[in-house]
């Protein structure tokens, strides 16, 4: 079969409009997994005993069984309880949720490299611990931790492709569309591969943007 690039203008838009859901999924499942990762982190390590391990076991419960059982559950099986969601908002809590859970890790060593001293010297000024929390933790343990956190936001994009098994008319499922109507492969596969492609590496160029700016801070 060859390669036809009327086919390709053709298909252009409709592929365009998948990417954009990807993006869209994308950014906000990190936002999910930004601020879901931190509740996480703060619960296990600040929570009374039964509900930092009963944290800690949803955490591990998580981060060992597949996103795309996890994507499955939210989407199909939790509507026998009563409990609809779009399929786009099942998408996003299932990506934020799973991808929640590594962050919660990144976040707990981030805090525990907090200098203990710093604890103490916001208890000596009487700071509460909301305040000491946001005035003075969060913000010398997230610097460090956001190279490893844009790892973890290039990884969820290139996991997109699996909310198609949820009908979400993402890059792949706009693809897979196109290729079964038309019988015609080899253009959007191929044009998925180089939509991935390209936003794996501007998301590489950002993390190595990321990665330097963070180290000049430390310099100073």
């Amino acid at each position: 079969m060859e390669w036809d690039w009327n086919f390709v203008w053709q298909i252009m838009p409709t592929l365009l409009e998948g990417l954009k859901i990807t993006i869209l999924a994308t950014a906000l499942g990190s936002v999910v997994a930004a601020v879901i990762g931190l509740v996480f982190a703060i619960l296990r390590m600040t929570a009374p005993k039964p509900v930092a391990r009963a944290t800690s076991f949803i955490v591990e419960f998580i981060r060992g069984t597949p996103l795309l059982v996890q994507l499955y559950f939210i989407f199909y099986v939790l509507p026998d309880i009563g409990i609809r969601l779009p399929a786009l908002t099942a998408g996003v809590i299932g990506l934020g949720l799973h991808y929640g859970t590594y962050a919660a890790e990144v976040y707990r060593a981030g805090i525990e490299n907090v200098p203990r001293g710093q604890w103490e010297a916001a208890k000596a000024t009487n700071l509460t611990g909301r305040q000491t929390w946001i005035h003075v933790i969060l913000p010398q343990a997230i610097p460090p931790m956001i190279p490893a956190l844009a790892n973890y936001l290039i990884a969820m994009f290139k996991e997109t492709p699996l909310l198609s098994a949820i009908t979400v008319l993402e890059l792949m499922n706009q693809a897979k569309s196109v290729a079964n109507s038309s019988y015609r492969y080899i253009e959007p596969m191929t044009l998925v591969g180089v939509f991935f492609l390209i936003m794996s590496l501007i998301s590489v160029v950002f993390l190595r943007w990321l990665e330097e700016r963070y180290s000049r801070l430390e310099e100073r």
